[in-house]
């Protein structure tokens, strides 16, 4: 299914030590289903790698573009599973 939405991002025009808490913070306002397309001069994988530790399971990574100048990140957000959806810690119920 592809995403209702997206936005572009061009990753240039954003300073260095401001674009992954830029990103994450558009990620965190989508909805399930959205999605946000990154433009950048190189692969983000670090960026990969942070969204994998902090959002495991919560998002889709697919290249649309892969360099050697330009690349194009979609990055959509995913529907809840059940298993987050029914658990106990997912409210901070159990402190967990």
């Amino acid at each position: 299914m592809l995403p209702t939405q997206s936005s572009v991002i061009d990753v240039r025009e954003i300073a260095p030590r401001e674009r992954h808490a830029f990103i994450f913070g558009r990620f965190d306002e989508l909805l399930p289903g959205e999605a946000l397309q990154l433009v950048n001069d190189h692969d983000p994988q670090p960026l990969r790698h942070q969204f994998e530790a902090r959002s495991a399971g919560e998002f889709k990574w697919a290249y649309l573009q892969q360099g050697p100048d330009l690349w194009r990140v979609l990055i959509s957000k995913s529907e809840p599973t059940a298993a987050s959806q029914d658990s106990c810690c997912s409210g901070g119920a159990c402190g967990g």
